[in-house]
């Protein structure tokens, strides 16, 4: 019996091990570039980066669609230092009075051993008090004086215990989704002031996000921002969130420009933060946003690339949802099904299975957008070439009237450059279209370049041949370009493994 036990075991693990080979091979391969591969990324652990523009979405924790045990492991290697999470009312103060901190406990103590930084969100609510609010995404605000009397306590309670812990701060997610009328919007900007205060009187030095907007509505916005305004609070917030969806993640920059000058009316001192974002890897309704698509896990790595490294050119912090897969079918909401947003593979039973394309194509972001380098604000698009530029201007042209995007990062000791390059016109694909494209660049700073993919995390040499440089002038001749970044970088910049 025993002897059979053991043939069973292995058996099992042979099936799930075929299966996952079988998922691996079905998923597209990176793109074929025709040139001298030299080397990978080698890829940095969160304690080699002192800070970055990156955050990574470890949401729905406090309603036990995900599992912190399963995926903890995974973060480190990642390179992501700050984690965006929801404390949970609900799930600490299940009887009035008493809390149970220690599910909560056990996550944020891990976390900061490992050198991580929550980004803690206040909500939800909390059904054990009439009108405590809702506990799921669109739900309500807490609404009765004795509801709002018990929130003031939790978050109170919250702040004082993790305040040597915890330094980023968030309020509510999501309030102007769904269809309730709870949340107005001068409703919830009370909420945020009056969470806000709490949080500032007990800890003078956290940085606290306002709003955390799904989807961009700009009249909710700006009565919002107004609302705060009036009341003489917007010292109160480090920035303000958004979380806008689009198919294209290079589409919604307009949309975003215009949330800044409705801000700029009012405070124009308080950042913007990309809040959350992400894409799924497979499609299918009933998932969350973005679901109405032919998605596979090659087209989700392009999106969150793009969304990253768009999100840096533009000085926007940058949160992605989210490191795990979320079994959205255990509570109330809108969504219904497994959300797979992630990073890594899971299923019902909330196991880590194996992390997918994603993860590692934002590893190779990480390793290399840290502190050490910073944007080139003097970047523009010429199309002379030959034309006088100003002291400091950096121009490129590009062989092609296609929308391409082009941003420059330069090392803040040595000045070398790094330009991170892909087409933005359209919906990742999922498969690998090369397009050849000629760019030169005037005043910039690379003596060795090289060319890198960052969805593979492949280092490939420039050929001698299609590469120049006269005077202030570098001229790349023919660089296969496609909807995934690709860089053109001085090789001091791009550790190999």
């Amino acid at each position: 019996m025993k002897y059979l036990k053991i043939i069973s075991a292995f058996f099992l693990v042979s099936i799930c091990t075929q299966a996952n080979t079988l998922r691996a091979q079905d998923q597209p391969v990176g793109a074929q570039i025709p040139f001298k591969k030299v080397g990978e990324i080698k890829t940095k652990s969160t304690s080699e980066i002192i800070s970055s523009n990156w955050i990574l979405g470890c949401e729905t924790l406090d309603r036990d669609m995900a599992d912190y045990e399963q995926y903890k492991e995974y973060i480190a290697p990642l390179g992501i230092k700050r984690l965006r999470m929801q404390a949970g009312w609900a799930k600490t103060e299940r009887v009035k009075g008493q809390y149970d901190w220690a599910w909560l406990d056990k996550i944020i103590d891990d976390a900061a051993s490992r050198g991580f930084q929550p980004w803690l969100e206040t909500s939800y609510g909390n059904p054990v008090y009439a009108g405590g609010g809702g506990i799921n995404l669109s739900a309500g605000i807490p609404s009765s004086e004795e509801a709002l009397k018990a929130w003031d306590k939790w978050v109170a309670a919250l702040v004082t215990r993790y305040k040597d812990k915890v330094k980023d701060w968030e309020v509510w997610n999501e309030p102007n989704f769904g269809d309730n009328e709870i949340n107005a919007p001068e409703k919830v900007a009370d909420l945020n002031i009056r969470t806000a205060e709490i949080i500032k009187r007990i800890q003078p030095g956290a940085r606290i996000s306002g709003l955390a907007m799904g989807h961009i509505d700009l009249k909710y916005a700006d009565v919002f921002f107004k609302y705060i305004h009036t009341k003489g609070k917007m010292s109160l917030f480090d920035n303000m969130t958004y979380h806008d969806y689009v198919y294209n993640p290079d589409s919604n920059y307009g949309h975003v420009g215009e949330l800044r000058r409705v801000l700029d009316k009012y405070a124009p001192q308080v950042k913007l933060r990309q809040g959350e974002n992400g894409s799924p890897s497979f499609s299918g309704g009933g998932r969350g946003a973005l679901g109405d698509y032919d998605w596979t896990e090659l087209s989700q790595a392009k999106w969150n690339t793009r969304r990253m490294l768009g999100d840096l050119g533009h000085d926007i912090e940058s949160s992605i949802l989210g490191i795990i897969d979320m079994n959205y079918a255990v509570t109330a909401g809108p969504i219904k099904k497994l959300n797979v947003k992630g990073l890594i593979e899971s299923d019902s039973s909330k196991r880590a299975i194996r992390p997918k394309m994603a993860y590692y194509a934002m590893q190779h972001i990480a390793a290399i957008f840290d502190d050490t380098l910073v944007r080139l604000k003097n970047l523009n698009q010429t199309f002379n070439s030959n034309a006088k530029t100003a002291v400091g201007e950096i121009r490129f042209s590009k062989s092609t009237d296609r929308s391409i995007s082009v941003y420059g990062y330069e090392h803040a000791t040595t000045r070398k450059q790094i330009f991170t390059i892909w087409s933005d016109e359209a919906i990742p694909v999922n498969t690998n279209q090369l397009r050849n494209i000629t760019f030169t660049f005037v005043n910039a700073e690379i003596t060795k370049p090289v060319y890198v993919d960052v969805i593979t995390g492949s280092i490939y040499e420039i050929p001698q041949s299609q590469w120049s440089k006269e005077g202030n002038k570098m001229t790349f001749s023919n660089i296969p370009v496609y909807d995934a970044p690709i860089l053109i970088a001085d090789a001091s910049l791009i550790h190999i493994k």
